[in-house]
């Protein structure tokens, strides 16, 4: 329930009532009636009235998020030098007077954008950087008046330390800042050390001004149209660049892939052939082995292999020619006349001589004789 409120309401509520008995004081004294009980009516209504403009001017209510400064008419330095604190608080009627200060959080943003700004059109903050490049920066800053240093902050600004103090320290702290930097700097690779040197001279600034720094917002940066449009520029030959060099890397992987099938098809080729030639190698050792073992048998058996020689003729094979000047491989048994079947003799034939030579182009006949 609002205190002050109610007694200056109760106030204005007595006021009137000893108009109105004066009024009829008047009327009736115009009339000529007795006044008497409405002189003493006027005389007590006006007396409380009195004394209850003077309680009401002397009792003053301070909100929670309020900090009261005492201009006084008594004190020696015009103000009391402690603020004073939320509560139903008494100071002298008529010799002294309280202005308010919120100590809330508030917010004073500074935007191109004309409906969100604490000025009224354009008021992004332009600034140049270390290379020469024009920026605009939109800020907030969240602050709060320091309850401790409300009597200061009233003497030295009064109410007017967001456009007089707040604006432009802020606007000189982000220029400063931002001419230590490049134009690439502030919007890429530094812009939180950008943001972190600026509270830091924000907050050390606004202190020495009774002013309590809670946070500060580097909303937007946007360049001059020729910048932006240089850097558009930057940024497309950049992205064809990583296209590039990405199917750069594809082809390589391809082909990295494709020495890799080679490869394995050569290794493949190798290991087929390495197993072809030790197999090649494992008959030839058992060929050897085997002939090794026929030589043995042979070396103790020297007719065997006359005997699988005559045992591989066809049986029906009675004339055989072989030219005059080839050898007998295989030294053939010498047969006597012997009567063959039906009654046929075959007769040993005598060496062959060059007049008795039968065959052609040297070679001799062995023919069978019947009587």
């Amino acid at each position: 329930m609002d205190v002050t409120g109610a007694l200056k309401g109760l106030v204005v509520v007595l006021w009137v009532g000893v108009v109105a008995l004066i009024v009829l004081a008047v009327m009736r004294a115009y009339r000529g009636r007795s006044i008497n009980a409405t002189r003493t009516a006027i005389a007590v209504l006006a007396a409380a009235a009195v004394v209850l403009t003077s309680i009401s001017a002397g009792l003053v209510f301070i909100e929670p998020h309020e900090r009261g400064v005492v201009i006084s008419a008594v004190a020696p330095k015009g103000y009391r030098e402690e603020p004073l604190e939320p509560g139903l608080r008494w100071i002298i009627p008529y010799m002294e007077r309280v202005q308010t200060y919120v100590i809330s959080q508030q917010t004073y943003t500074m935007s191109s954008v004309a409906l969100e700004e604490s000025v009224q059109g354009d008021d992004a903050i332009s600034a140049r950087t270390s290379d020469g490049q024009e920026v605009f920066v939109d800020a907030s800053v969240i602050y709060s008046v320091n309850p401790e240093d409300v009597v200061q902050v009233h003497i030295d600004w009064q109410d007017r330390y967001p456009s007089a103090l707040v604006r432009p320290l802020v606007r000189g702290v982000i220029r400063d800042a931002i001419s230590q930097y490049g134009v690439e700097e502030v919007y890429s690779s530094q812009r939180q050390a950008l943001i972190s040197e600026i509270e830091t001279q924000l907050s050390e600034k606004m202190s020495e001004h009774g002013l309590k720094l809670s946070e500060f917002l580097l909303r937007n940066i946007t360049f001059s149209p020729e910048y932006a449009a240089s850097v558009e520029q930057k940024q497309i030959a950049e992205q064809r660049a990583e296209q590039a060099r990405f199917t750069v890397e594809q082809r390589k992987q391809e082909a990295e892939q494709a020495r890799q099938v080679a490869q394995g098809e050569a290794d493949a080729a190798v290991i087929n052939a390495q197993g072809r030639a030790q197999a090649r190698l494992i008959e030839a050792e058992a060929e050897a082995k085997a002939m090794e073992m026929i030589a043995a048998v042979l070396e103790d058996n020297p007719d065997l292999l006359t005997y699988n020689y005559i045992d591989k003729i066809a049986p029906g094979v009675r004339v055989m020619l072989l030219p005059s000047d080839s050898p007998f491989i295989l030294q053939l048994p010498e047969y006597g006349p012997e009567t063959l079947a039906d009654g046929v003799t075959q007769a040993t034939p005598p060496p062959s001589t060059p007049e008795t030579s039968g065959g052609p182009a040297g070679e001799s006949e062995e023919e069978s004789t019947t009587p």
